[in-house]
């Protein structure tokens, strides 16, 4: 059996290498034939160094460990996955916080709504592409959430990059958390606001650029974080930046897409995990982790806000509606997070036992309680490497590196849900200790 294993593992690892190498050929043999159909007058524009460098670009990412592969999945997402090259893994990248993926309710409830509502919209919302499950839905988060109204958007990447160039212009001042999520400084940049950068998590700094954006004497001002930061694990300091806020008269937006649903006590999010009512004006969110894991985004805040996004946004204008057979399930998943507090009071236990048990080993952990759990490796190709052990041993945890996360800031982030079993987290433990002993980690 063991022997089995082994060539099986060894089969693995070198069709994997051999698919690899055959893709760069291919890529590399498609821009060659590219390039030599192109005009003439495409390369007297172009120095023969620009385009050399463009050759070779795939290379040099390969070089440094920070070329991202694709592992395809040929199951349902669940604890436990069963890969295309038919081998079944125990699975810890999940943004399935609360096991609702796979969940048979939510399934009947997009099954049903297929039937009844149809495939898709096609069309956006303004034009013919609002089905009535979609304000139910907008609604069912606004109340859920504790505010007047809400938008959907497809994704919460959209909703983060429609949000600002509608509400602010050159008179107003953004100041965002250094490590925000890519969705929102790719909305920052499409906004002609003045932008302040505040160094992570860092009150003093963040008092600082208030006080600039002050003196410049900007209109509005808005103090702009991740809720829970998704690299790290780590809450924002919403508590004390809504302090700052009130000192300085300034709005407060966070993305919560990594708490809604299972943080806090009713699964509210930041503000209900530290107990703020009112502090946040503007929130954002998924539908694609914790309620379900499918796609779609919203926006929640005042009627006039949200108004004004459905008049202006444009990837809300512009971008088909989303599935009612999303919405729909997502309605269901929310009913779930209300009527089953067990599951998030699961999350935590699980989350507690295994941050324990993987710093008894020696591992450098971030965070606190958040079920997002890196493991700091530095490098980012020991981090690759540490990813292919794992899963050679049955375990599917992907490593993250630049640009994802800063320079020699390398990790395995693991992601814990409330359906993972002791028996599951104490195999990820005992996987971690014999890779990291061969790897010379511990």
């Amino acid at each position: 059996m063991a022997l089995a294993q082994a060539l099986l593992s060894s089969l693995r690892t070198y069709l994997f290498s051999d698919t690899t190498n055959r893709i760069d050929l291919s890529l590399g043999g498609k821009i060659i034939n590219h390039l030599l159909r192109l005009p003439s007058g495409y390369f007297s524009k172009r120095t023969v160094g620009e385009t050399s460098s463009r050759i070779s670009e795939l290379e040099k990412i390969r070089e440094e460990g920070l070329f991202k592969e694709e592992r395809f999945i040929a199951s349902p997402q669940k604890t436990r996955v069963e890969l295309a090259n038919g081998s079944s893994v125990l699975n810890f990248c999940a943004n399935d916080y609360l096991g609702l993926a796979n969940n048979l309710e939510v399934k009947k409830a997009a099954s049903e709504s297929v039937e009844k509502d149809g495939f898709g919209m096609a069309s956006v919302r303004f034009i013919c592409g609002t089905n009535d499950k979609h304000r139910q839905l907008e609604e069912k988060l606004s109340s859920f959430l504790g505010y007047e109204d809400c938008i959907l958007y497809v994704a919460c990447f959209d909703a983060n990059g429609g949000l600002f160039e509608p509400l602010f212009d050159e008179n107003d001042a953004i100041i965002s958390d250094a490590l925000n999520h890519a969705s929102i400084i790719d909305g920052i940049r499409l906004c002609k606001a003045k932008r302040f950068r505040y160094e992570h998590s860092n009150m003093s700094d963040l008092k600082r650029c208030l006080e600039e954006a002050k003196e410049q004497g900007a209109r509005h001002k808005i103090i702009v974080s991740d809720g829970v930061f998704s690299m790290d694990g780590t809450y924002a300091k919403l508590d004390e930046i809504c302090s700052l806020a009130n000192e300085y008269e300034a709005l407060v937006m966070i993305d919560d897409c990594h708490a809604t649903g299972f943080v806090g006590s009713n699964g509210r999010g930041t503000s209900e995990h530290f107990g703020i009512k009112d502090g946040v004006d503007i929130l954002t969110g998924t539908l694609g982790k914790a309620l379900g894991g499918a796609s779609g985004g919203f926006v929640c805040a005042n009627k006039s806000v949200v108004e004004l996004l459905k008049q202006k946004s444009r990837p809300y204008l512009f971008s088909n509606a989303l599935s009612p057979s999303i919405v729909s399930a997502t309605m269901k998943a929310l009913e779930i997070v209300e009527s089953e507090p067990d599951r998030r009071q699961r999350i935590y236990e699980n989350s507690k036992y295994f941050r324990g048990e993987m710093k008894k080993l020696g591992f450098e952990i971030l965070g606190t309680d958040h079920p997002i759990v890196p493991v700091m490796l530095g490098d980012a190709k020991v981090a690759q490497h540490m990813s292919k052990k794992l899963l050679e041993n049955g375990i599917y945890a992907v490593g993250f590196f630049y640009p994802v996360v800063p320079k020699n800031k390398a990790r395995i982030r693991l992601q814990i849900n409330s359906e993972h079993t002791k028996e599951e987290l104490d195999k990820v433990i005992d996987t971690f200790k014999k890779v990291g002993e061969e790897l010379n980690l511990l």
